[in-house]
């Protein structure tokens, strides 16, 4: 019997695996439509202010009513399950920010991180970036690493827990843009629409 995962006001199934038993891909995409950025935040708020109790009652900010900051949807089987958002930091230095990464539990074991990090790094490099930064909370620094990134001078404190700031040189635009095709697929089920 499958779990439950609710999105919004709707419900649906989560997947244990696509044909013939094997897992369902990732697939990634950028949050358009008024649907997907609510899903956005609600997996944020599920993760942020419920499940690890980081902000109090939303995790929402200035960003997000910011219209150039992305969010980024990872779907498994059509279900959105993941997300990641990111913005222009600093526009001199064509330096981007990646934050917000989230994966919903039942969904953490199936490789759905590496993808979206992927996709955001991908995108600020389409978008002209030539570096990334992020603040990693200490269990994920390993993680970040095997991804490509570095570590970014001491842990400090950010969002009022312990974090490594860590960035990673983006790829080029060629690079990104095959990332982003490779990484967007074909959706399985109920998604996005496309454009």
């Amino acid at each position: 019997m499958p779990s439950e995962l609710r999105l919004g006001e709707q419900a649906a199934p989560i997947p244990a695996s696509g044909p013939m038993g094997v897992a369902a891909p990732v697939v990634c995409r950028r949050a358009r439509s008024q649907r997907e950025r609510a899903d956005h935040w609600d997996i944020r708020r599920q993760i942020f202010v419920e499940e690890k109790a980081v902000f109090a009652g939303s995790d929402l900010d200035a960003r997000d009513a910011d219209d150039a900051t992305i969010a980024v949807l990872g779907y498994s089987g059509g279900i959105p399950i993941g997300t990641v958002r990111l913005f222009l930091l600093d526009p001199d230095a064509e330096r981007w920010q990646g934050d917000r990464l989230a994966v919903l539990p039942a969904y953490r074991a199936r490789g759905v991180g590496g993808p979206l990090v992927r996709y955001a790094v991908a995108t600020a490099a389409v978008l002209g970036g030539r570096t990334m930064s992020a603040h990693i909370q200490p269990g994920n620094v390993t993680f970040f690493r095997r991804l490509g990134w570095t570590d970014e001078g001491e842990p400090e404190i950010y969002a009022g827990l312990p974090h490594q700031p860590m960035s990673i040189a983006l790829p080029s635009y060629r690079e990104g843009m095959a990332t982003i095709r490779r990484l967007e697929g074909t959706l399985i089920g109920p998604g996005p629409s496309p454009g």
